[in-house]
């Protein structure tokens, strides 16, 4: 086994374009990093240059002290599990997951005793004798699994490998993904669209946007601490809001202020961030997550000065929670990196983004208890964690923290 390196690593097609750009990533011996971002950032481009299916335009890609760059697939010590599970229809779940073994000319034991081994752990014992077209797709997921495992490789690679199962079998596979490569210890790039995916399994998440890497980090600190307004906007579920604001000071006390809300900072978070003060007076990016909002006729401890009034425009309800939309007077952030989310959610979002902002008004989505009050039509006091507040750089979309 080994470190996966990539130093300054491209990807240019024939007809200019680029996939990847100047890519600098370390994943550690044994460490499960999730590649993650909109469709067309790359993740997948990077994956299968380790792979050996694409060709490095520039760059060094190492497996432990290797270059790999000019090694052929097969003599690479990867296993690669793909969106569409790529099983032989023809061959049985156990001559399915032995082929491999059986081209490396491993003696017939020791392939019957990886096999079984390995169909034990994933709950096929009583499916070997089975072919694929009569396994459900969470089994087929498994058989896949199973035939990356029992080749022992030095690293797995895994393109989006859960897409094509139902949401509750996507929660279970991603457990047992997780289980399993801490069990075995084997280092694993796993790509994703899916933020949920990344967040919940990644020991190192690395957010890719247009070909470039715009961080690498754990799950808790991309959340906490995100470097930018993209990764901010992928990273969380709802999205963040986004709206532009401005710093004051009055007696000591940082406020943000935006539309006809002004909120006071809480200390702790002023003290978090010390290029905060570089930004007394001026405008900014405010960022707000939605599970840091609560109805204020519940958040009754919540002080006057943290929370603000605006319409509700839709109310969903679901289990426990209740999300309730908002469209605040407040001028909307409208930048590449915003764009970029919009798109990724699909064409009528950016749409609905560029016609709010040329009314000059901000869509909001506040996470409540689903014993909410709020309704449709009604004006509803919303209350803000303001130690959960979020700024970045205007014209960088940079966070501002140090």
């Amino acid at each position: 086994m080994g470190d996966i390196n990539f130093e300054s690593v491209w990807k240019v097609y024939p007809d200019g374009t680029q996939a990847v750009r100047a890519v600098d990533l370390a994943i550690e011996d044994g460490a499960l990093m999730v590649l993650v971002g909109p469709s067309g950032c790359g993740k997948t481009t990077l994956l299968r240059m380790v792979a050996g299916l694409e060709e490095v335009t520039a760059g060094t890609i190492r497996i432990g002290d290797r270059a790999i760059n000019d090694v052929p697939a097969k003599a690479r010590d990867i296993a690669m599990v793909f969106q569409n599970y790529a099983l032989y229809p023809h061959m049985t779940v156990y001559d399915n997951q032995a082929f491999g073994l059986r081209l490396r000319r491993l003696p017939k034991g020791e392939i019957d005793t990886r096999v079984k081994g390995i169909a034990g752990v994933l709950g096929l014992m009583e499916e070997l004798r089975k072919k694929p077209g009569q396994l459900s797709g969470g089994q087929r997921q498994r058989v896949a699994m199973g035939r990356a495992i029992v080749r022992q490789p030095q690293a797995f690679l895994m393109d989006e490998p859960l897409s094509n199962l139902d949401a509750k079998l996507r929660v279970q596979m991603r457990s047992e993904i997780s289980r399993m490569q801490r069990d075995l210890g084997t280092t694993m790039i796993y790509v994703t669209h899916d933020q949920t995916e990344a967040m919940t399994m990644g020991t190192q998440v690395a957010v890719m946007k247009k070909g470039d890497l715009q961080q690498v980090a754990p799950p808790d600190d991309l959340f906490a601490r995100p470097a930018n307004l993209f990764v901010a906007g992928f990273i969380g579920s709802p999205a963040m809001n986004f709206v532009q604001a401005k710093i004051t000071r009055d007696n000591g006390d940082a406020f943000v202020s935006f539309g006809d809300a002004r909120l006071r900072i809480d200390e702790e978070a002023v003290a978090e961030r010390p290029a905060l003060a570089r930004y007394d007076g001026r405008s900014l990016v405010l960022g707000i997550r939605p599970d840091a909002t609560e109805d204020a006729s519940i958040a009754r401890d919540a002080p006057a000065d943290r929370r603000f009034a605006a319409v509700a425009e839709l109310r969903e309800t679901v289990g426990s929670e209740a999300y309730v939309h908002f469209i605040l007077d407040a001028e909307p952030v409208v930048t590449e990196d915003t764009r970029e989310l919009a798109s990724d959610t699909g064409g009528e979002m950016l749409r609905k983004l560029e016609a709010e902002a040329s009314q000059h008004r901000t869509p909001f989505v506040a996470r409540m208890r689903a014993r909410s009050r709020a309704r449709v039509g009604e004006r509803v006091d919303v209350a803000v964690d303001t130690r959960e507040l979020h700024f970045f750089d205007p014209e960088t979309g940079a966070g501002i923290y140090d």
